[in-house]
């Protein structure tokens, strides 16, 4: 029975034609023809005499390679055609009737009847069933799922009590008997670290089963990335042999070894909107066996300087569970606008089971501000919760995906801040590839400030729109509501969407067209702005960098506009 199965994993390499060889077959079954021209292969000879003495052998396998696939009645003759020094084999196939299933027994019998992991009614099952053709594939890959299964979901002592496909040639009929006996399933048992230098109360809260759980490899594989996401360990190695089982349960051991505590980064980067910019952060990455965090980061351009630092504890489940304390100070001087802001708080980091991640904080923010010709400062106690997914396919480039954020924030006038104010923003973006080489990519931002005194709130809560991550025909923040001098002050609300296509036109590069739309105003009725571009994407080794050109179809004396970028899409 090996030799059919080996005929058709062949099949998934097969080539439309080999160096001398042809298969014409009758009637045309392009399955049969791929089968026979993967297992035959090349076949090569010098002269037609050559060729005549090779051509017994590959019959023989022709007609294995026909039985693979049910046909037990092919009859295959040959010929050799082409010149003297470069023949031809061509083997004629004449297919007759199929072998077809008559009677189908497979079934699962022990503790792992009727049990999910062996639920033979789906893909697998229907492809043997009475009055099919004998697809000798199809039969040894329900074999392969049965014993897999059962090995994934420590069914270890599972086995075929019977395993028959018996074929009758004079009636071109077969039948197949398949019972595989499970046995009784096992669980898993205590897990026990390697020496390291963390508590084991914070090494246990990262394990999301409990001593007893039957056993699923998935639930291992979990941990140990996991714990390699962590940010505590370099290197991490999950096992549970069954030999070390005792009364069903197998014990679970981690090697793990920790990774060095402090880390120093260093980054360069240029974009349109902000130009050259640096970056240094400095991480320790366990401060304590309790596995507190905390770290540090500069980040330096013309427009904007930055420097924020925070302490993070982890919490129940400390991979997806922590709270963070933080603070920062930032200088910005962005064309109309400067402000200086300090800002304390802390906020509640959690993975919610939905995928959802959820960010809720309360922060106290200072900023002193100057917009066009008013200045001002304010001092604001705002409490926030966030929310965002994102799921992409494709790690460092996606082939799709899809990324979702909503983040709501306010304050109470009297509660430490000068001015009642609620901000809404949020964002969508989609990706989509299809054949390969064509990528739409979508998004829309919308953005709102309530307020009864909006000029008493600060730059950094107001919005703009214009630049490589916005409408692309206008400059960084260009687009804004404006004061009697002319002077751009930002807006109430924010309308912000885009629509992209890519084309791949050689692999890691792509042309690119889009249509950007929205505007920052002060009133839903105000009028948007829209540009059109194109663009050129390399996917470099960090991500992809993308240069578009772009031009306002809205206001003509814009001009064109170049915009350099790197970053994930999504």
């Amino acid at each position: 029975m090996l030799r059919p199965l080996l005929l058709i994993l062949l099949t998934f390499f097969s080539m439309a034609a080999h160096a001398g060889l042809e298969v014409n077959v009758e009637p045309e079954n392009e399955q049969v023809e791929d089968n026979i021209q993967a297992f035959v292969g090349e076949v090569e000879a010098s002269t037609r005499r050559e060729m005549e003495r090779l051509a017994g052998h590959s019959k023989e396998q022709a007609i294995d390679a026909a039985q693979a696939l049910g046909y037990y009645q092919a009859e295959i003759t040959h010929r050799i055609t082409g010149n003297r020094t470069d023949p031809v084999l061509v083997l004629e196939v004449q297919l007759g009737e199929p072998v077809r299933l008559r009677e189908v027994d497979i079934r699962v019998e022990g503790a792992g009847m009727g049990t999910e992991p062996f639920d033979l009614q789906g893909a697998q099952r229907g492809r043997l069933q009475p009055g099919d053709v004998l697809h000798h594939g199809h039969y040894e890959a329900i074999k392969s799922y049965m014993a897999n299964q059962a090995l994934r979901f420590g069914y270890f002592s599972g086995q075929f009590s019977q395993q028959r496909l018996l074929v009758n040639i004079e009636d071109n009929v077969a039948d197949i008997t398949l019972v595989y006996q499970t046995g009784e399933r096992f669980r898993l048992g205590d897990v026990v670290f390697s020496e390291t230098p963390f508590d084991d109360n914070l090494l246990q809260r990262m394990v999301d089963f409990r001593t007893g759980a039957p056993y699923d490899a998935d639930l291992l594989a979990k941990l140990n990335r996991d714990l390699l996401a962590s940010g505590y360990f370099e290197n991490v190695l999950v096992s549970a042999p069954a030999s070390r089982a005792e009364e069903g349960l197998i014990p679970v051991e981690v090697q793990i070894a920790e990774r060095k505590p402090h880390s120093l980064g260093l980054g360069a980067g240029y974009s349109t909107d902000v130009g050259a910019r640096g970056r240094i952060s400095w991480t320790e990455h366990w401060v304590n066996a309790r596995g507190h965090k905390r770290g540090a980061e500069l980040e330096l351009s013309l427009p904007r300087q930055a420097l924020t630092g925070y302490y993070q504890i982890p919490l129940t489940h400390p991979q997806t569970n922590s709270v963070r304390f933080f603070g920062g100070w930032q200088n910005e001087d962005i064309d109309d606008i400067e402000s200086q802001s300090f800002t304390v708080g802390a906020q509640h980091e959690k993975l919610l089971d939905s995928g959802w991640e959820r960010i809720a904080g309360l922060r106290l923010e200072h900023e002193r501000f100057s917009l066009g010709n008013d200045s001002g400062q304010s001092t604001l106690l705002i409490p926030g919760v966030s929310f965002q997914r994102t799921k992409s396919v494709g790690g460092i480039d996606p082939s799709r995906g899809y990324s979702l954020m909503l983040d709501l924030q306010g304050a109470k006038k009297g509660v430490v801040s000068d001015v009642d104010f609620a901000r809404v923003f949020t964002t969508a973006k989609g990706l989509y590839t299809f054949e390969e080489n064509h990528r739409f990519l979508a998004r829309v931002g919308l953005g709102a400030v309530y307020t009864d005194d909006f000029e008493q709130i600060p730059p950094s809560l107001r919005f703009f729109a214009g630049g490589d991550q916005s409408v692309r025909g206008y400059d960084y923040r260009s687009l804004s509501p404006t004061d009697d001098s002319g002077e751009r002050v930002g807006g109430r609300f924010l309308l912000d969407s885009s629509l992209e296509y890519q084309y791949e036109f050689i692999p890691k590069w792509r042309a690119a067209t889009f249509v950007d739309h929205g505007n920052a105003m002060d009133s839903l009725a105000a009028a948007r702005k829209t540009s059109v571009g194109v663009g050129i994407r390399w996917v470099s080794p960090v991500g992809p960098i993308r240069v578009d050109l772009a031009q306002s179809i809205s206001d003509s004396d814009e001009g064109f506009r170049i915009h350099f970028s790197m970053g994930p899409e999504l």
